[in-house]
């Protein structure tokens, strides 16, 4: 049994009037000690799959059908009073953005004690000491100075790691990160990246990375799915995926990636846009865009077992 285990999830956007899903018949899993990268264009899922796992999605779009297991509990339905005690302490979530989640009026002290004490009932004292640790961790030189400090003091890269550092501060089973190094620089995202990593093999954790550059999945990752509007088109191990891509979906996103381009010739790109919304599909729902489409494309195709486990949606894969 898996760490954490997604079984045909449904999420769906429910009006007086009409209710269309947004997410459709998703599966996947991620055991300790074990990253699975998610990727896909803008739209695509992603994020609300995430969401669906921490059980923070906002009406009118809510989870209308699936199993969302966590060492063996099924979060859908979970009383609220239990779900607050899983998240941030057995399940933890780093977001794009760290503005967003660190309160810019507040020292880091402030916040990453109140974090502590949200979960454990442990002195202001032990808190620090834990938040200390938790800096030093992700390579932030003279934790104990900078907790003084607020979070515009801090460059980009350390903001981010300073929301790391919170979300390994009750040492998660499992770690969310939702396109967490989109905004830094490439060094910066290169250092952060093996951050990571090491956490997750020093402490045996389960990671789910989330991000639309599967250059950057492709070096963390040890699993990946590839979602396209709201759907799972392919998933398995992300070596066998990058190098035989089975869907032309996977196909397209490794072509479009600049260091699979000859220098000074224009970027492939995969022609068309993704749907704005599944109540315009038919079918497969990458028909409109691919090359290798057919009559039998209009009927949803079922998945694929291939032979070295990967999974795939299609009717013609490459």
């Amino acid at each position: 049994m898996g760490l954490l285990k997604i079984q045909n999830l449904e999420v769906s956007v429910c009006t007086p009037s009409i209710r269309y899903p947004v997410v459709r018949d998703v599966s996947m899993a991620v055991d300790r000690g074990e990253v699975l990268g998610v990727v896909g264009e803008s739209g695509s899922g992603k994020s609300l799959t995430a969401y669906s796992i921490l059980q923070l999605l906002s009406k009118p779009t809510v989870i209308t059908n699936g199993i969302i297991e966590f060492n063996g509990v099924n979060l859908i339905g979970l009383p609220s009073a239990q779900m607050r005690a899983l998240r941030g302490s057995k399940i933890a979530m780093i977001f794009q953005d760290p503005m967003m989640s660190l309160n810019p009026v507040l020292t880091i002290a402030t916040q990453m004690v109140e974090a502590v004490q949200a979960h454990k009932n442990v002195s202001a004292k032990e808190a620090r000491s834990r938040a200390m640790e938790a800096l030093a961790t992700v390579g932030i030189p003279r934790p104990a100075e900078r907790l003084h400090s607020y979070p515009h003091e801090f460059s980009g890269g350390m903001r981010q790691r300073v929301a790391i550092a919170i979300a390994l501060l009750h040492e998660p089973d499992i770690i969310i990160a939702d396109e967490a190094t989109t905004a830094l620089d490439v060094t910066v995202q290169a250092q952060i990246l093996y951050q990571l990593q090491k956490l997750v093999a020093e402490r045996n954790i389960g990671m789910i990375w989330i991000s639309h550059d599967l250059s950057v999945v492709s070096n963390i990752a040890d699993r990946v799915a590839v979602m396209y509007a709201g759907e799972v088109v392919e998933q398995g191990r992300i070596a066998d995926v990058v190098t035989r891509p089975a869907h032309p979906y996977t196909a397209g996103l490794i072509a479009s990636v600049p260091s699979n381009n000859a220098r000074g010739q224009r970027l492939r790109q995969i022609p068309g846009m993704a749907p704005r919304m599944p109540l315009e599909l038919s079918g497969c729902p990458f028909k409109p865009r691919c090359e290798k489409a057919m009559d039998e494309c209009s009927s949803p195709p079922p998945e694929t077992l291939s032979s070295d486990g990967r999974r795939f949606r299609c009717f013609h894969p490459c």
